[in-house]
């Protein structure tokens, strides 16, 4: 089913999440890895026809961001787009039986707007790691995949290769994010070594607290270190700290989202098949993050 696509009106600041889902979400890369406090409003993105679905056709709620440069976020002229958002409209035009609808959100909304049903799926580069995996749905067929690593600056003094080499060291990170989870985590085995910073800021807002050393490092999938930072002041260093596939996340537990979940993979087949995906990737990450 042909549809059209509308974005939040205005421009807003192309800020990101820097943690995945990912941000991963991850968070982004703090969403890519971080998000924008009091960021982007919910707003609906009207689908084709007015935002009325023909007889037959089963609306569905896609919720997002507008943060993450590249993959999901408001252009110049205040259209939403990006990897997820043009990857989502493509699965859209091979399910007739569905019409897809964006809303916008904060990342750290995302998720709970899942839970109340105020959204079917998020579209947000998340990652499956096992605490999300209790909790939701991923669909089966990953359309990227990322490794994580310590983002530091370029003039950085100390080196990092791994979390053991952060103990003590103040690190940005994102709620919620994938990168918050993998720092949690180690920090309850840890006794709380690394000093975790929270953050909803922009994209220059974490090149700035890292280059001005009002944080030590960030964690960031590989593909976003130059989305968030354009002018290359930052580096990625180390070890992969995880590998993660990133998929869309549904409700658990609910056959209309289960059914939801096998339509979109069965579409995603398709877009892999044909190459689609891997263009998506080339042009919107700049180069083919959809292998592992």
């Amino acid at each position: 089913m042909k549809k059209t696509w509308v974005g939040t009106a205005g421009l807003a600041l192309v800020t990101l999440a820097v943690a995945v889902a990912g941000c991963g979400s991850k968070n982004g890369a703090n969403e890519a890895g971080a998000n924008a406090s009091g960021g982007d409003k919910q707003t609906d993105q009207a689908a084709a026809g007015g935002g009325n679905a023909a007889a037959g056709v089963k609306k569905i709620i896609v919720g997002t961001g507008t943060q993450f440069p590249k993959v999901c976020f408001l252009d110049e002229n205040g259209k939403l787009t990006g990897f997820d958002v043009e990857l989502v409209k493509e699965i859209d035009k091979r399910l007739p039986g569905y019409a897809f609808e964006f809303q916008t959100m904060d990342f750290s909304n995302l998720l709970l707007s899942l839970e109340t049903k105020k959204i079917d799926f998020v579209a947000h580069e998340m990652e499956q790691n096992p605490d999300r995996a209790a909790k939701y749905l991923f669909n089966k067929e990953a359309y990227a995949h990322w490794k994580t690593k310590i983002i530091v600056p370029k003039d950085a003094k100390s080196t990092y290769a791994n979390l053991d080499d952060l103990k003590g060291k103040k690190v940005l990170t994102t709620a919620t994010s994938a990168e918050a989870t993998l720092l949690e985590t180690y920090n309850q085995s840890n006794g709380d070594a690394i000093k975790i910073v929270y953050t909803n800021g922009a994209a220059n807002d974490t090149v700035s607290q890292l280059t001005t050393g009002r944080v030590d490092a960030t964690l960031g999938a590989d593909f976003t270190l130059s989305l968030i930072d354009p002018q290359g002041k930052l580096q990625s260093v180390g070890d992969a700290l995880e590998e993660a596939d990133v998929q869309f996340v549904f409700r658990k537990d609910d056959p209309d989202e289960r059914k939801l979940a096998d339509a979109v993979d069965g579409a995603l087949k398709e877009i892999k098949a044909d190459g689609t995906l891997s263009k998506l990737s080339v042009q919107w990450l700049g180069a083919d993050y959809t292998q592992n």
